[in-house]
């Protein structure tokens, strides 16, 4: 045991050279969480990985290949991370029917490979006891023993070993140390499942009480007879565990995680929508012009390219997210923030999914993969949408823009005030729904503080990979095809160009200025546009449904504005400088434009009301397809996107109607 911590590392999943026997054998991963389950599947299975939902539920399967004995190949099944089988939490129900071979498997595993943590041996061996009873070939892994080292603990694997009737493998996953004889052991457990007369495991009459009897006679060491001294895990603990210094540096590290989003994801965010730009123009040059050109460049191109645009900031927020609960600072941070929470309905772990969806609310959503209870994960995934995301900008930058015009403080006392309504709408919906659809309060926080440990960056990486993958084949298809109808609606049915447009085509004709000629073609085509739009099936729709939105201030234009952007928040924008600005393509010269846009009647189209009840709507409305899909995909079932929508569309609506119709019986136009 004294060389495991300075062993070298061992290569990922490493492939054998000898010709291998293909056999149907299973083998399930289990352990409590925080055990380094999720290194030990990688190492063993490396890339050979993928995912999938375990059937009838939202929690996903990771299933991979691997070679255990001297030719074996079987594939491992990575169960939910539990703490015991009987309590009545989703993760244990899986583990129950997989065990049982009630979960959807064709079979029973045939060999089970639990994981436990070498410095909190006691907690482990309850959920070790349990599974040895199903009476299933079982190896157990003793991973991070490097670290129990360290703490002055020694470890007996054999008499582990004699006590649990199975092999005991000492082991340190993150550097690979223990893998080779972890395979050697899964293919004698194999191997010894039909033979007679194996070592069965007798259930004890207490888990709790034989565990502690298993460690008193197989662990030894200062800290495990009970030593009080002050170690580095303890002072770091009582910081971040603090009601107060605990806020302090969990706000710190969030503001660190939220800026990293922002500042890392730029880069390769616009050169992804560069990429699509060029292919755009590619495509619009090699397609010949009409509906195959339109479709191809705008409609499938856009949609892929507002679909891929995301990858990058959920690829490392996942990266992120998993360095940090690796180190097993992610415990703490949702601890501290359980006091808060609660108030509210939610869990501590739902502060890093909320905080998220400022940046975007789609990984915001996927993360609340972290969040186990599965109604605790619902209500949060439904209020997240309500935090501002970073698509919401271009529109409160034109809005704010043109009711302070010349006021920056006041622009920016309403800018902060947009995040502010947002949250306080989010918090407040949580509390409506534990009270109504998911009554009951949030479960309470019940984990065990991991050890501190430096994080697996090839863990991480893989991890974002998943979900990256996992994204573009659920919510990236459903998203390109929302697209591809969105531009159909906007397309069809086709108009000639306006009386004013062939005008302005005639006069640029006979002028032999090049500059003139190139601005009377930009106007006649900003006025072509803006009529093709117009006469579409979406500007019918915004005539059919003006009425609708008639008590928030908004003439058809605005409407059909809000009911563009619901493909994306920031197409508003670009919206209303085709519809009321001519297709200037300077901010400024957008803005001047919108301000001074008429209505059909002669008034202006952007009152002080009408733009407050417009900025009080899109805080709160749902204008965003793909968080719709993804809410789908996370949630398993259409109908809590449609709640999602439904609430979210009505608490904005009874809002922007309020702001707009106080403000006119104040006085205000």
């Amino acid at each position: 045991m004294s060389g495991v911590p300075g062993a070298a590392e061992l290569p990922l999943a490493p492939a054998p050279s000898r010709t291998v026997r293909h056999t149907p054998f299973t083998i399930a991963l289990i352990g409590n969480p925080n055990t380094g389950k999720t290194t030990v599947f990688n190492r063993l299975c490396g890339t050979r990985a993928k995912t999938s939902n375990f059937p009838g539920t939202t929690t996903d399967a990771r299933v991979g290949r691997t070679i255990v004995g001297s030719d074996t190949a079987a594939q491992v099944l990575d169960l939910p991370g539990l703490y015991q089988l009987d309590l009545d939490v989703p993760e244990a129900r899986i583990v129950r029917g997989v065990l049982g071979g009630t979960a959807g498997q064709p079979s029973r595993p045939d060999a089970l490979l639990v994981v436990v943590d070498a410095c909190n041996l006691t907690r482990n061996l309850v959920l070790v006891g349990e599974l040895l009873t199903y009476d299933i070939p079982t190896v157990v892994a003793l991973n991070m023993v490097d670290l129990a080292q360290r703490r002055g603990l020694t470890l007996d694997a054999s008499r582990l070993s004699a006590h649990l009737r199975c092999p005991v493998i000492p082991m340190v996953a993150r550097r690979g140390v223990g893998l080779d004889e972890a395979r050697l052991a899964l293919g004698g457990a194999l191997a010894s499942a039909a033979v007679p007369g194996r070592p069965t495991f007798e259930a004890p009459p207490d888990l709790n009480d034989w565990a502690e009897q298993v460690v008193a006679t197989s662990v030894g060491g200062q800290r495990a007879i009970g030593s009080d001294t002050d170690t580095l895990t303890e002072r770091l603990d009582k910081t971040f565990t603090h009601p107060v210094a605990g806020i302090a540096v969990f706000l710190a590290v969030m503001i660190g995680l939220f800026w990293t989003l922002f500042a890392l994801a730029t880069l390769p965010m616009d050169l992804i929508e560069a990429t699509f730009t060029h292919l755009g123009e590619f495509a619009g040059r090699v397609i010949p012009p009409g509906l195959v050109h339109d479709l191809i460049a705008e409609g499938v191109i856009g949609g892929v390219a507002g679909t891929v645009v995301f990858l990058p900031q959920i690829c490392l927020l996942f990266f992120l997210i998993s360095l940090l609960e690796d180190t097993g600072y992610l415990a703490r941070a949702a601890f501290v923030m359980d006091r808060v929470l609660c108030r509210f309905g939610l869990p501590g772990h739902a502060f890093v999914p909320l905080l998220t969806s400022h940046a975007c609310a789609l990984p915001g959503i996927m993360s609340t993969r972290l969040i186990p209870d599965r109604r605790d994960r619902l209500t949060t995934i439904l209020v997240a949408p309500f935090m501002s995301c970073s698509a919401r900008l271009p529109v409160y930058v034109l809005l704010t823009s043109l009711l302070f015009a010349g006021q920056p403080l006041l622009g920016g006392i309403a800018f902060a005030a947009c995040y502010a309504l947002g949250a306080l709408a989010a918090l407040s919906s949580a509390v409506l729904f534990r009270r109504t659809v998911m009554p009951g309060p949030a479960r309470p926080m019940i984990l065990e503080l991991p050890s501190y440990k430096t994080p697996s960056f090839t863990n991480a990486l893989i991890t974002a990979r998943d979900q990256g993958w996992s994204f573009l084949k659920t919510a990236g298809t459903a998203i390109m095809a929302i697209c591809v109808v969105m531009w159909w609606l906007n397309t069809f049915p086709r108009t000639d160009p306006p009386a004013d447009a062939v005008a302005l085509v005639t006069q640029a004709a006979a002028t032999a200025d090049p500059a003139e000629r190139a601005a009377l073609e930009e106007q006649a085509a900003a006025l072509t546009e803006r009529a093709g739009q117009a006469g579409s099936y979406a500007g019918m729709l915004g005539r059919t449904l003006q009425p609708v939105f008639a008590p928030l201030g908004y003439d058809w234009q605005l409407t059909v504005g809000v009911l563009t952007s619901f493909l994306a928040r920031e197409v508003f924008v670009s919206t209303m400088s085709v519809l009321v600005a001519d297709g200037a393509e300077d901010d400024a010269g957008i803005i001047d434009r919108i301000r001074t846009a008429a209505r059909d009647d002669g008034g202006l189209v952007f009152t002080t009301a009408s733009a407050t009840s417009l900025l009080v709507f899109f805080v709160l409305a749902m204008q965003c397809l793909p968080t719709l899909a993804v809410t789908r995909r996370e949630t398993g079932h259409i109908k809590w996107a449609l709640l999602q929508l439904g609430y979210m569309s009505t608490v904005a609506y009874i809002a922007a109607l309020v702001a707009y119709q106080g403000l006119r019986l104040a006085g205000v136009e």
